[in-house]
């Protein structure tokens, strides 16, 4: 296997419960690799992601997330594999009660980090690549919408992930947030040499910032590499 690979799924079957969505699907995603998953409402893009982080069981075919065997999943050790993933929805999800600085303590403590100086450094680290130093004592709702979604990618890394999963992430955001979004994203990524698939309706941002397409259609997955509509 090559050591880069991040994601390999060779001939998978795609399901939601007994429900065939996708079929015979071949994708690999390597190191570092910035990746676009589109498609109509339906197509299997959601179900494609949930099967990657453990969400729903790989019933058919072969694949390997971060090195781990999806076929092998248990409910011992899919929180292990989602340490190596930054998992990004389009409702932030941020605890409310709680301030920025507190919502990612919150998440170490939850992946089995200890000592409170090492916690206190690796949310200052997340948070100044976000750009975000100056707000960590605010809570969600002092902050914008572009605001909060950068505290979700500062979440996402704070366990330094091989892959981010984004689904939607920039699906509430206006268009002018979503391009800061996007371009934070795309400097994450090559800064940390971190994956990320990013599924997405909003083919403006396909334009504008043009990366490999992988499109869910008609129950299979197609790879328009590099393509720029």
């Amino acid at each position: 296997m090559e050591t880069n690979l991040i994601v390999d799924l060779r001939e998978a079957g795609i399901y939601q419960q007994r429900t065939l969505i996708l079929d015979r699907v071949n994708l690999k995603i390597h190191k570092g690799e910035f990746t676009y998953l589109i498609g109509k409402t339906g197509s299997g893009k959601s179900s494609l992601l949930k099967t990657l982080y453990g969400a729903l069981p790989l019933k058919k075919g072969k694949g390997t997330v971060a090195g781990f065997d999806l076929k092998k999943l248990n409910r011992k050790n899919i929180p292990f594999l989602r340490r190596k993933l930054g998992i990004v929805f389009q409702d932030f999800n941020l605890l409310t009660d709680r301030n920025i600085q507190e919502n990612l303590n919150f998440v170490l403590s939850a992946t089995g980090w200890k000592d409170q100086k090492e916690k206190k450094k690796r949310i200052n680290e997340v948070l100044e690549k976000v750009g975000l130093s100056a707000k960590k004592r605010k809570k969600p709702f002092e902050l914008s919408g572009g605001e909060q979604q950068r505290v979700v990618f500062a979440r996402a890394l704070l366990n330094e992930p091989s892959i981010i999963l984004a689904d939607e992430p920039t699906g509430n955001l206006d268009p002018d947030t979503s391009d800061d979004i996007l371009l934070l994203l795309k400097k994450l990524s090559q800064d940390n040499n971190t994956a990320v698939f990013f599924a997405t309706h909003d083919y403006r941002i396909l334009e504008n910032f043009p990366a490999r397409i992988i499109r869910c259609q008609n129950g299979r997955i197609l790879d328009d590499e590099h393509f720029l509509i």
